[in-house]
């Protein structure tokens, strides 16, 4: 369905809600500077679809997804070359690029940074002048760019989702012991039929101290399991629920559901070609055809190897004007809400979904594919490679 079939879908019978929060000055500046209209109100809020059934028919439809970083040159000279600093921030996750501004990337620029971020995970762009219409342009090239129909969006930008924890605050109040449900180990838009891609993050506005981010690797959790347990989740499916309940409008007294979509547990990704970890806390249900003791089991011990170790992980500091891109592929992430609320944060966010999900018994970890096994792991490597 297109973006402006979705946004009639979604809308056809509710009118916008006015949101009377002011805005932080640095984000209204950034807004108005871009051409944005205020004057309506801010953000574009229009109310959720109420049933299952419309929902599942959003994005029904296979469409054909075809990787920007699958197509790039493997050594990223024209990325690279043009920066002024790359920093790795961790051995296994997490890059800095300096001295570039993501509006003015060329095409292979564009397609060199998609394959970065599927080897890296999350990159890294400080003071970026980007407006939110140029977030949505380079969110096109990755893929079909989400509109949500459950988030705030950016006037006359569908796509273009806000990112505003006081508004959120509104609805949702956080506190120290309950902080808002960003502060939650997780990957966006699961239950999609094709989940995810990259998603971009400008934060224009950010608290002093505290606000930072978590991301965790995919690939590194996989690569934490033991090559027996490894066989064993290999090949196997999850099921995967929205972050929201609807009702079911062919059995409404039954109370609120979620959508729900099968998923490998286990998945491949098409530019480099690696195999990933990828469940989360927050909306993985269960795996399939274990009983739920058997699945429940399984899936904490999962989510305690991508969330508590720390040496896959990354935490990031923003600074105003950031910007991150991530492969939900690939990762899970977690907004550290420390700052309590004392400061304002805004952000724009742009989703781009990929492809359906797929696993690969042949495809290789990243460590493997890198040649960065110590010997113990090669024998393991080696000794299923006789099996066969």
């Amino acid at each position: 369905m297109a973006p402006s079939a979705i946004h009639e879908s979604i809308t056809e019978t509710v009118e916008p809600r006015k949101d009377t929060l002011a805005l932080p000055e640095p984000a209204r500046q950034r807004l108005l500077d871009a051409g944005v209209d205020l004057a309506g109100g801010y953000p574009y809020r229009p109310l959720a679809p109420k049933y299952l059934q419309d929902v599942y028919k959003i994005r029904n439809d296979e469409r054909v997804h075809e990787d920007a970083g699958a197509r790039a040159d493997r050594t990223k000279r024209n990325l690279l070359s043009a920066a002024t600093r790359v920093t790795d921030l961790t051995t296994h996750i997490g890059t800095e690029i300096e001295g570039l501004q993501l509006r003015d990337l060329t095409s292979d620029q564009r397609d060199e940074l998609a394959l970065l971020i599927a080897e890296r995970s999350v990159v890294f762009f400080r003071d970026q002048d980007i407006t939110p219409q140029q977030q949505k342009e380079l969110g096109e090239w990755f893929g079909e760019v989400e509109v949500h129909p459950q988030g705030p969006q950016v006037p006359g930008v569908l796509g273009v989702t806000v990112i505003w924890p006081d508004l959120q605050a509104t609805e949702y109040p956080a506190s120290f012991r309950n902080p808002g449900g960003a502060s939650r180990w997780h990957t966006d838009l699961v239950h999609e039929r094709q989940p995810a891609g990259i998603t971009h993050l400008h934060n224009d506005t950010v608290p002093p101290v505290g606000g930072d981010t978590l991301w965790s690797s995919g690939y590194s959790a996989y690569e934490k399991l033991s090559p027996e347990f490894r066989k064993f989740i290999d090949g196997k499916q999850a099921v995967y629920r929205s972050a929201h309940a609807y009702l079911d409008r062919e059995d409404p007294t039954a109370g609120p559901k979620y959508i729900e979509r099968t998923h490998p547990l286990v998945r491949v990704h098409p530019a480099t070609g690696w195999k990933a970890l990828w469940v989360n806390r927050a909306m993985t249900s269960r795996i399939v055809g274990l009983d739920k003791a058997e699945s429940g089991l399984i899936l904490n011990y999962l989510y305690d190897v991508y969330e508590k170790n720390s040496d896959i992980q990354v935490r990031f500091k923003w600074t105003p004007k950031t910007s991150a891109l991530w492969d939900n592929r690939i990762t899970i992430h977690s907004a550290a809400w420390d700052y309590g609320g004392r400061h304002p944060r805004h952000g724009t966010r742009v989703t781009s979904l990929a492809e359906v999900p797929y696993f690969d018994a042949d495809a290789p970890t990243r460590r493997q594919a890198l040649g960065l096994l110590d010997e113990e792991e090669k024998k393991a490597a080696e000794t299923k490679s006789d099996q066969f």
